[in-house]
């Protein structure tokens, strides 16, 4: 009988779960990985594609952009705060932050963080060489810190006429910094990079980010979603664990007796749960047929 104390991840395989004896291949435990890093990059790349090569496919940045002359693409958190500050935007503002909020409202909201967001790329890294020196994870602030973060962003704007998150915004001089050399996001990619490695595990992304957290209510209700569907075949090893950045949204849909599905908004999409379970447990659903599906299977004849 398991101890009511023994975490989770610690529990000895159930008695319908055979451990699988080989591993997957390195490219089917990083494919995730390695396509969330060519959307960074790739993106990155095309933001440079003006000023590096005269090729103006996109102008300006992940906060206000357009694309091939023609389509505007807005932050909807930038535009919130812009209404909030002004009494107005402009109706390309407005556009673009109905694409972009609809776009990560299909696909989640925290996509945004895993997917696109060059600062992920920083505290992963962080989180990385934070596992090889095994360091503890130091301080560990509530995870609901990040929205009262994000309201105070909101109220900051509407009390001072300014979008003044923008002035320390690390997503927005991060890229900067990237793509025009400026010295300040380079400090603010250091000091990004060291908080994570010394002082909170994930704690940026984790805890703090105000803009994660807009994103996590806006993908709150998404169809995209990963499902735990054959959590029957969970040997218990907790990988799935060690690599999600939000391991909390893991539990109810693999340990629960409810829903298969991750509902919960902090739920980033990375796939690196479904890269590195060896046992095949998780994939991408779309949530509304996949609830009416196991509705279905629990319904009475």
């Amino acid at each position: 009988m398991t101890s009511a104390s023994t975490s989770p991840e610690q529990r000895a395989p159930g008695p319908t779960a055979t451990r699988r004896t080989t591993r997957r291949s390195w490219w089917l435990r990083q494919r995730f990985l390695l396509a969330r890093r060519t959307a960074q990059f790739g993106l990155l790349g095309l933001f440079l594609l003006g000023p590096l090569a005269g090729i103006w496919w996109a102008k300006g940045n992940l906060a206000a952009s357009t694309w091939f002359g023609v389509i505007p693409l807005s932050d909807p958190f930038i535009v919130v705060q812009s209404l909030l500050a002004l009494g107005h935007v402009t109706l390309t503002a407005l556009v673009g932050a109905l694409l972009i909020g609809a776009f990560y409202w299909l696909v989640g909201g925290r996509v945004f963080c895993s997917w696109v967001c060059p600062v992920n790329i920083i505290t992963d890294a962080a989180h990385w060489c934070r596992e090889r020196l095994r360091l503890p994870p130091g301080w560990r602030p509530q995870r609901n810190l990040r929205h009262y973060l994000l309201a105070m962003c909101l109220v900051s704007a509407a009390l001072t006429g300014t979008i003044a998150w923008e002035l320390v915004n690390p997503v927005t001089l991060v890229q900067r910094g990237l793509v025009f050399g400026v010295g300040l996001g380079w400090t603010v990619m250091l000091a990004v990079f060291l908080f994570d490695l010394l002082v909170s595990r994930r704690g940026w992304c984790g805890h703090l980010c105000p803009v994660g957290a807009f994103y996590g209510l806006v993908g709150r209700t998404s169809p995209l979603r990963v499902a735990a569907d054959r959590r029957e075949a969970c040997t218990d090893c907790g990988d799935c664990f060690a690599v999600c950045p939000e391991p909390h949204v893991i539990t109810p849909a693999l340990r629960g007796s409810g829903s298969r599905l991750v509902l919960a908004g902090d739920c980033t999409n990375c796939g690196r749960c479904l890269d590195v379970c060896d046992d095949d447990v998780f994939r991408f659903a779309e949530r509304y047929t996949y609830a009416a599906r196991e509705r279905d299977r629990v319904a009475p004849d």
